[in-house]
């Protein structure tokens, strides 16, 4: 129902309704009530300011540009929303998961295979690092990601949709080794903060502004997510979970990419520990 109401207040699919300035507050008042719906959530309770302190005013382009942004808001918060929703849902099924990697220093990576016949990987270690550290480094500074991680070429914020959802462009490096290859992923992220906890997600986004690039494949991730919480009895470190659900697109035969993924996944890590310890070096 919501979008039909936008454009209808919009004056998009009803030219003979541009100038009714009510029905474009009545508008706003919708779209703030599904943004409050949605701020049950404990956690989204500071994604999008209080709808009711919207500024109408009668100039009736400004009124339809704020409808169509609060509509635009209220979409990137739904995606990233549900994108959380359905990762943790697939981490709570304890049932089909199978071991992957096991390493010396404790990580571990298993498998699931979903009713799609597509293959996730979770996995599980302990980072000598705080919980907001690590909010910090992968997400609040997401486009510095790349300058410790070299399998990143680049990640840019497309658009920033209060302080736990953004849109952001990323491009993989031409690393050796790399079995699947150079990508771009266009994304939707969300954060939650929870206690001693923080919760990651994202999902693959369609923007007609943003197309696939030339010289990319662009693959897609999710419904994906991470999960930081602090140890019990050392808050100094966290327990790190994060389920990799990702389609590099292209013509790669699937057991390549099922080697490659849970590699990667190491990989991260491995470039992750060396950040923190830099970190800490410093003070």
């Amino acid at each position: 129902m919501l979008p039909a109401v936008v454009k209808l207040c919009c004056g998009i699919s009803y030219p003979h309704l541009r100038n009714v300035a009510g029905l474009q507050r009545t508008a706003v008042a919708v779209i703030g009530q599904e943004i409050t719906h949605l701020q049950g959530w404990r956690c989204m309770q500071h994604l999008i300011g209080a709808p009711a302190g919207f500024n109408y005013t009668e100039d009736k382009s400004e009124a339809r540009t704020n409808v169509q942004s609060q509509g635009d808001r209220l979409f990137y918060v739904q995606q990233g929303h549900k994108a959380m929703r359905n990762a943790l849902r697939m981490l709570e099924d304890s049932e089909g998961w199978r071991v992957e990697i096991a390493e010396s220093n404790g990580d571990v990576i298993c498998s699931k295979v979903m009713p799609d016949a597509k293959k996730v990987f979770r996995l599980e270690a302990v980072l000598d690092g705080t919980v907001d550290e690590l909010y910090d480094l992968l997400f609040v500074r997401v486009e510095e990601m790349n300058l410790w991680n070299p399998s990143i070429q680049q990640i840019k914020i497309l658009k920033q949709v209060g302080p736990e959802t953004m849109v952001t462009y990323e491009v993989s490096a031409e690393t050796a080794g790399n079995l699947i290859g150079q990508r771009d992923f266009l994304s939707v992220r969300h954060s939650c903060k929870q206690e001693s906890r923080v919760y990651l997600g994202g999902v693959a986004i369609q923007l007609e502004s943003f197309p696939p690039q030339a010289g990319f494949v662009r693959a897609e991730d999710g419904p994906t997510c991470i999960i930081i919480q602090a140890l019990d009895k050392d808050t100094r470190k966290s327990r790190f979970t994060w389920l990799l659900n990702m389609d590099v697109k292209g013509w790669l035969p699937t057991s390549i990419v099922n080697q490659a993924l849970p590699r990667a996944q190491l990989d991260f890590t491995r470039h992750l520990r060396r950040r923190l310890a830099v970190s800490a070096t410093l003070g």
